[in-house]
């Protein structure tokens, strides 16, 4: 499987991740901006949260772009992940001037390699699409675990496992309902025409998903 991630597939994901994590460590240390409250610049604090953020937002966005290509494949098709240099850099600029990720980091390219001209149908497109988020729905469940076995106390040996776990869980539910709205290039326009009863389940358990986990802190 590992063998049809191109080297060039590597470090395109590599850098968008990197990139999505910065974004996502400078929401926590700045929540509205460098224009506003900003935490104490604790080295260790920010190398913590940048941790976190390695670990969720990594785990989310690789699964997420995995998830369109090995489902593109399994229809006869080649996909790889290609980033997107100017909206990575605009994922950070808006996270640093207003706390906000804008997180469209490339995309998964779906290519042909059969050679008869094949058109990919309305469903297959929908079904690649929705694959994505619905990776990251289910990745909740393992972070929405961390939660409840991570101590509820600052002091508890445990608390970290939770903060993880919300973390994760906000991420992933961030991903799977930015993602899914029936906009642009997004997977949710897809999904959309494909099928809109899945569209509909979808994205009303993402943005619930999200909403609720704000309710765990």
């Amino acid at each position: 499987m590992f063998e049809r991630i191109t080297r060039r597939e590597e470090a395109d994901l590599f850098v968008a991740w990197m990139a999505i994590a910065i974004s996502f460590t400078i929401i926590k240390i700045a929540p509205y901006g460098i224009t506003g409250p900003v935490s104490r610049l604790d080295p260790v604090v920010m190398l913590l949260y940048f941790g976190i953020s390695l670990i969720t937002v990594g785990i989310g966005f690789i699964l997420h772009e995995m998830a369109h290509k090995f489902t593109a494949i399994r229809y006869g098709y080649w996909a790889e992940f290609r980033k997107d240099n100017i909206m990575l850099m605009i994922a950070i600029v808006m996270a640093a001037l207003v706390g906000f990720v804008f997180a469209a980091p490339g995309a998964t390219v779906i290519y042909s390699n059969t050679g008869d001209g094949r058109i990919m149908t309305r469903e297959q497109n929908g079904i690649i699409s929705a694959s994505g988020p619905v990776v990251n729905l289910l990745l909740c469940i393992p972070f929405l675990i961390m939660v409840f076995l991570g101590g509820i106390s600052f002091d508890s040996p445990t608390y970290l496992l939770r903060v993880i776990g919300i973390f994760g869980i906000q991420i992933n539910a961030m991903i799977a309902a930015f993602n899914l709205l029936p906009i642009s290039i997004l997977d949710g326009r897809k999904v959309f025409a494909w099928n809109i009863p899945v569209f509909l389940v979808l994205i009303v358990a993402s943005f619930g998903t999200l909403l609720a986990s704000f309710y765990l802190l």
